[in-house]
């Protein structure tokens, strides 16, 4: 969501007259999008029992409507799909002879086999090893885009292999310039959507693993945090926990950290919460999953085992984030995560005759 957001808002821009059709289901609809976009198109979501007996996985099989195919058909636009899940009428006849992109957010198969391994519930393992298996069948039908855009090098790097016409497309986001502050910050900070089994893992992980004897403070964030989480912060004093933070507080913790510490144990896509944390945070301590082939294995400490982990908690502890810091991280992300320099390159990808001022427009 927050890249398809972004995306739009650089687009519009540079010019873009940018059609939305988008699914809704429970999210209330909003003025900005009006506001940036040339129309805007709203279809329900069908239910979870309508789709998931169909071949098709659910996420696609549920994102169909005749409205939207009567709409898409009334014009020859450029057609953006933003993930697998959106590309029900990707092989459709009707939009054969249309310029079609796909912007793959991950390799969603290899997304939901890793949900299933981190999931305890039996029926939602089940579910998300029976969409992973529909979902790398469903994988095939890429073949009918015209483009497709990888958000980092080893999802590129796999589409690659399989198709034609792949380009790596960085992932965009809410930063616009580096904030990070010079200086010490007096705690570490792990955020994330804490109801994901994945995050909630991590977070124990660094409770019962990284923390729990080196003595300096943690702070944890992020929504709906699991019974078991808040138990393992209740049990040390130096945790603390910030359940549904306003964007402000998350804000305030990220920026006032001395450490974000982010590891992760499902390398798909790209964290987005780890460009989050380089542009406004100080330093960040990663384990590889979370940071290869981005391009900012340099403004990372990389820690692959508990005890580096620790290691390198307690040494960047006992160090200041400096100017020279600051100036480092600066020039690799204001290249590479640039919105603006990213959005130019999708417009080239698409319009390579075009110039951004003569206004194509992109459903």
């Amino acid at each position: 969501m927050i890249d398809v957001f972004f995306k739009i808002k650089a687009l519009s821009d540079l010019g873009i007259k940018v059609h939305l059709h988008t699914f809704h289901y429970g999210r209330e609809e909003t003025e900005k999008l009006n506001q940036l976009c040339e129309k805007v198109y709203y279809y329900p979501r069908q239910k979870f029992y309508q789709a998931i007996y169909s071949r098709v996985p659910y996420i696609v099989g549920s994102r169909q409507s005749d409205s939207l195919l009567s709409t898409l058909i009334e014009d020859d636009y450029p057609i953006l799909f933003e993930g697998l899940h959106t590309c029900f009428y990707l092989s459709h006849p009707s939009i054969r002879n249309r310029f079609k992109i796909v912007r793959m957010h991950n390799i969603e198969w290899d997304y939901y086999d890793s949900l299933g391994k981190a999931e305890r519930n039996f029926f939602r393992k089940f579910y998300f090893y029976a969409e992973s298996k529909k979902l790398k069948e469903y994988e095939e039908v890429l073949k009918d885009a015209n483009l497709i855009l990888g958000i980092s090098s080893n999802d590129t790097q796999y589409l690659t292999d399989r198709f034609t016409n792949v380009a790596h497309l960085p992932a965009f986001h809410q930063n616009t310039e580096v904030q990070s502050k010079v200086g010490h910050g007096g705690y570490a900070l792990y955020h994330g959507n804490l109801s994901v089994q994945e995050n909630n893992q991590a977070a124990i992980y660094l409770t019962r693993k990284i923390f729990d004897d080196v003595g300096h403070p943690l702070k944890i964030a992020g929504r709906k945090p699991s019974s078991m989480l808040q138990q393992e912060v209740k049990s040390r004093p130096n945790f603390e926990l910030f359940a549904d933070p306003e964007d402000d507080v998350m804000a305030s913790l990220i920026s006032n950290a001395h450490i974000n510490v982010l590891p992760t144990f499902q390398a798909t896509g790209v964290k987005l919460k780890l460009i989050n944390a380089l542009f406004n945070g100080r330093f960040c301590v990663v384990n590889k999953p979370m940071i290869e082939n981005t391009g900012l294995e340099e403004l990372c400490h990389v820690c692959d085992s508990a005890d580096e982990m620790k290691e390198a908690v307690n040494t960047l502890f006992d160090k200041e984030f400096t100017q020279e810091d600051l100036n480092m991280r600066t020039a690799v992300l204001e290249k590479k995560y640039s919105n603006t320099a990213n959005a130019k390159n999708l417009i080239q990808l698409v319009w390579p005759a075009h110039a951004a001022v003569q206004q194509p427009k992109l459903q």
